[in-house]
This record gives structure tokens, C-alpha cells and sequence, in this order.
């Protein structure tokens, strides 16, 4: 039998080779969209603290779907076109492109497999947040994220690959109980422990934590629901990715906690799929997170 090495979720992300750089300015940003009469200045401001950010942002902005007749010429203007939170998105999402672009061969995920599935999980979590009047920032943000301990594990279950392949592929165990007894730990709690270090609130925290089951991110089930929700909304359309890695047996109990019916996912799905053209030009980001430098800001 594998013996569980002797590691906690810190030991992993200290002796990690590919721990993705900090994205210091969401935590930042999600503060002040959050405050009543937030200036657009002061968001301004802060974006423009890392120059290959700001044109990763102005060329998504005047993208073919985002774009207007004239370009916009600076963030303010950008700003002034798409409104805070379509900026916020843009900025996200390059960030995410950043740490969830690459290839994960220890989860059997090809280059932008773990990407594109994230990209589209938020937007239908964002979707959803808006029809339940949730925070649709942080919704956005939490789900968008809700996998990135698999970026830190990747190359810890390389070498054991095969094994769990196999296992998963006779249903022999889940993703999370392979995790747990290849390594010890789980992709949620290590993901979680990256965005404590990151200083993102406790709410998104607990949410990407108990992203599997959310009626344990209590007092803050409702974010972890939402993105639950996002993240098989994402599977059921085609989103998914590597190993088949969701445990669907909460889907229950995330219904519950957000007082949905199953027939409320059939709406999701087409809701989220008439989105697809808003999903494209996210995807395009991770071309545009190459040229950006997060870890400066």
C-alpha cells in the first residue's frame, strides 16, 4: 500500500516548482468594488502600476468582441466604456490565464484544459449570481480560481499518474480520495491556503476550500454553492477536463443551500452557453497573461 507522505499543504507549496506569482492587485480591487462610491481613479490607478497589465487590459478591450467603432486609448477611457466590474473581469481573467493556462500532467490536463473549464465555470457562476443577487465579483473571482491548488500538486502526482488513472478509470476511487492517499492532502485545501497567503478574503477562502461541499464553508455556504454550481455547470456543457475529477453527490445539498430545483441547471446551461462568445474572449487571455507581470505589482 502507498505510504502518505509526512507533508502538509504549506510543505507542498514551499517546495513547489511551479507556484504560479501572486496576483497582489485582486485582492486590492475586490475591496474597493465592494465600497459604495468607489472612484474609477483610484481602480485606475491601480492597474496602471504594471505597465504589461494595462495593455494586456486595453488590448482585450478593444478585442473584436469587446471593441468599439475608435479604441480606447487608456484605462480611464476603458473604464468609462465597459464599467468597473467588466474591467475587473478582464483583469481576473488575465490573471487566472496566468497560473491556469499551462499543462498539468500529474491530473492529465493538457495545455489550457484547466483554463478554459475555469473561464467557463466563473461566467456561469457569475450568471447565476446575478439571477440569485449574489456578489457577482467575488462569485466571478472564487470560481475562477476554485482549482488552482491542482497547479501546486501537478508535479507531486506525476510519477504516480498511471496508478491513479487506472483507479479512476474503474471507479475504484475518486480524484479527492487519490489525492488524499497519493499525497496526503487535497487540491481544495491547498488552493485555499495559497489564496490565505494571497490575502483574498475569507469569504473566497472558505469558498474554494469547501468547493466540493458547501455546507462546510458555513457562515459563507452560499459563495462555496455558487461556485459548485458554476463548476458542473461547466462539466455538463462539455467544459470538463483530465481526469473526471467532480463529486457530484452535493449536488443536493448546493440546491439546497441556494433553494434551486434541478430543472434550474437546464436554464443555467443555456444561459451560460448563449455566453460563449463572451467565454472566446476570455479564452483569449492567456495569450495576453504572457505578457504580463504580475508578481511586479
Amino acid at each position: 500500500m502507498h505510504s502518505v507522505p509526512r507533508l502538509t499543504v504549506d510543505d507542498y507549496l514551499e517546495r513547489a516548482t511551479n507556484l504560479p506569482p501572486a496576483p497582489r492587485i485582486l485582492p486590492q480591487l475586490l475591496v474597493l468594488l465592494n465600497q459604495p462610491n468607489t472612484e474609477s481613479g483610484r481602480l485606475v490607478e491601480l492597474i496602471s502600476l504594471d505597465s504589461g497589465l494595462t495593455a494586456s487590459v486595453l488590448r482585450l478591450c478593444n478585442s473584436a468582441y469587446f471593441g468599439n467603432v475608435l479604441p480606447a486609448g487608456d484605462l480611464q477611457e476603458a473604464v468609462t466604456r465597459l464599467g468597473f466590474r467588466q474591467v475587473y473581469q478582464l483583469v481576473a481573467a488575465i490573471s487566472g490565464a496566468a497560473a491556469l493556462a499551462p499543462a498539468l500532467p500529474g491530473y492529465g490536463i493538457e495545455a489550457g484544459g484547466l483554463w478554459q473549464h475555469s473561464v467557463t465555470a466563473a461566467i456561469a457562476a457569475q450568471t447565476l449570481a446575478r439571477q440569485l443577487r449574489e456578489n457577482e465579483t467575488l462569485v466571478f473571482t472564487a470560481t475562477l480560481l476554485h482549482d488552482l491548488g491542482k497547479v501546486v500538486l501537478a508535479s507531486e502526482l506525476e510519477s504516480v499518474e498511471p496508478r491513479i488513472r487506472q483507479q479512476l478509470d474503474h471507479g475504484e476511487i475518486s480524484l479527492l480520495e487519490a489525492e488524499l492517499q497519493m499525497l496526503g492532502v487535497q487540491h481544495a485545501d491547498t488552493g485555499a491556503r495559497l489564496l490565505v497567503r494571497w490575502q483574498f478574503p475569507e469569504s473566497m477562502v472558505m469558498a474554494v476550500r469547501c468547493h466540493h461541499h458547501p455546507s462546510e464553508a458555513q457562515p459563507h455556504e452560499r459563495l462555496a454553492a455558487c461556485v459548485y454550481i458554476g463548476n458542473l455547470i461547466a462539466c455538463l456543457i462539455g467544459q470538463s477536463y483530465g481526469f473526471y475529477s467532480l463529486a457530484w453527490r452535493h449536488k443536493t445539498e448546493a440546491l439546497k443551500i441556494l433553494d434551486l430545483q434541478p430543472d434550474d441547471l437546464s436554464r443555467l446551461m443555456i444561459k451560460t452557453v448563449e455566453q460563449f462568445e463572451v467565454i472566446q474572449a476570455l479564452f483569449q487571455t492567456s495569450a495576453s497573461a504572457r505578457d504580463s507581470s504580475w508578481n511586479r505589482i
